[in-house]
Formats: structure tokens, C-alpha cells, sequence
């Protein structure tokens, strides 16, 4: 199996197999990177707008206008890593979702021709993902220091971002491969999905794609990778730090990162029959 998933071919793309094992390594990188957020303090200057004074948008949107009001330390980043990716064409890939779609520009790349593997549709929870993540998630993995937030000029700020960053866009492309797996699930029980769907039973769209043994499963998992990659391989344990709260971890999956990618996938089927035969 290739490492990375085949999305020139829709056939391999929705296999639930391939995106099971895509779902999995992601794991892996949004693991090792909160591990490399939270050896720094929550610092939580950089998620508030206007802290940082002259924080705002530094290049016009792709329309060629210049988006006004000022900036946190994180969205001022965040936004300009998604101008400078998507001119190598990180968004037109249909597993990446922006924070800022207005940052995008035209790519310096020439586009790739993908087949079409979801149907059209305008599902992005970037904006309650990452309240979610500044407000809760961050306060309850970093560790807490018992002192007073310094100064930017004496905290790791500008390293903190860059990490959330990378956190985000990571969780981002997690929960958006939900559309997959509901793309996947309504293709091989169409006419339970499109009844779901015309009765607009979002209780029962999520009850049929819910699998509560496969969820304990990811978690477990989790708690594992997390206490196994949170320590040195070569210490003792008694004597090692740990380098992130496993309870952390898996509460942020448990608590946001499933019901968030079954939001996306509720969301996605109740779009699923818009300009087709069973609209």
C-alpha cells in the first residue's frame, strides 16, 4: 500500500481501507506535534486579537482587495502559511480545507487535473475548529507553570504559533477526511443514506455512520501512541519526563476531533443529493 493516498483515483481514495490507514497516520503527526506545542507555555497573548499590535493582513486577497481590522499573533501567521502553500497548490488538493480562503492566490504550479471524488459541496469547520482548539484544547494540554504570562519579547511566541499551526492544519485534514468516509458509506448503502437524507434525520445520518467499537479502538490506540511517543525510549520511566499528558490527547479526540468529523460528515450527506437524480 502506498504511504500516501492515490487522489487521481476515486476508486482507491473512498476504499475505507486506504482511508482508514490515512486516518491512522495522521494520528501519528497531530501526536507528534502537540507534543512539540506544548513544551512551551499556553501563552494565550497569541491567541487574542489586537494583543500584538500591527498584526494585519499584509497582501490583498485573491480578488485584489486588502482585508481590513487587525489580527491574532496565530491568525496573522496561519493566514499568511495558507497564502504562501496555496501558491504551491496545497488547496486545490480536495483533503485540504483553508482558515482563510480569502488569503488564497493564484498557484505558481500548473493545477492538477483531479478527478472528481466528492460531490460539490461547502462544508469547512476551520472557524469552529480552531475556537475549539484555542479556547479548550491548548488550555488543557499545556502545561501550566504557576506564574504569570511574561512579555512577548521574553516568551517562545513566535515558536508557539508555528507549532499551532502545523497542529491545526493537521486536525483540519483529519476531520475534513470525513467527507470520504461519508462519500465511501453512501456509495455502498445508497438508498439508506438518500432516505436519511430526504427526511433530513440528522440523528439518524449520524447513527448510521457511527461505529462506537471502531471509535474505543482510536482511542486506545491513541493513549498508547501518546504515552509511547511522550517518553524516552532510553530512559527509565520513573525517571523520564513526559513530554505530553496522554488524558490530553485522548480527550481532545474524544470530545472534538470524532464529533467534529462526524459533523462534517452529517453536514456533507445533507448536501449529497443537491443536483442529482434523487434531489
Amino acid at each position: 500500500m502506498d504511504t500516501a493516498i492515490d487522489l487521481s483515483n476515486p476508486s482507491a481514495a473512498l476504499d475505507l481501507n486506504n482511508i482508514r490507514f490515512q486516518l491512522i497516520r495522521l494520528e501519528d503527526t497531530i501526536t507528534f506535534h502537540l507534543i512539540e506545542r506544548v513544551q512551551f507555555p499556553l501563552n494565550p497573548t497569541v491567541y487574542t486579537t489586537g494583543a500584538i499590535p500591527g498584526l494585519h493582513p499584509t497582501f490583498p486577497t485573491k480578488g485584489g482587495s486588502t482585508s481590513e481590522g487587525s489580527l491574532s499573533l496565530l491568525d496573522w501567521n496561519l493566514r499568511e502559511q495558507e497564502r504562501l502553500q496555496s501558491l504551491i497548490r496545497r488547496y486545490q488538493s480536495p483533503d485540504e480545507y483553508p482558515f482563510f480562503p480569502d488569503a488564497l492566490q493564484t498557484p505558481i504550479l500548473p493545477p492538477i487535473q483531479y478527478p472528481r471524488i466528492l460531490h460539490p459541496n461547502d462544508v469547512n469547520i476551520n472557524a469552529k475548529l480552531k475556537e475549539k482548539y484555542t479556547n479548550e484544547i491548548m488550555p488543557a494540554a499545556c502545561a501550566q507553570y504557576g506564574r504569570p504570562e511574561r512579555p512577548e519579547a521574553q516568551e517562545n511566541f513566535g515558536s508557539a504559533v508555528t507549532c499551532d499551526v502545523m497542529c491545526l492544519q493537521a486536525l483540519s485534514r483529519r476531520i475534513h477526511f470525513g467527507k470520504f468516509v461519508a462519500e465511501s458509506k453512501f456509495q455502498k448503502e445508497t438508498d439508506r443514506f438518500v432516505a436519511l437524507i430526504k427526511a433530513e434525520d440528522r440523528i439518524g445520518i449520524d447513527a448510521a455512520i457511527t461505529d462506537a467499537k471502531v471509535e474505543q479502538k482510536v482511542l486506545e490506540r491513541l493513549r498508547l501512541k501518546a504515552n509511547t511517543y511522550g517518553k524516552d525510549p532510553a530512559g527509565l520511566a520513573e525517571e523520564t519526563p513526559v513530554k505530553v499528558n496522554a488524558d490530553a490527547v485522548v480527550s481532545m479526540y474524544k470530545d472534538y476531533v470524532i464529533p467534529l468529523t462526524k459533523e462534517v460528515e452529517v453536514e456533507y450527506l445533507m448536501q449529497r443529493l443537491n443536483n442529482t437524480q434523487w434531489e
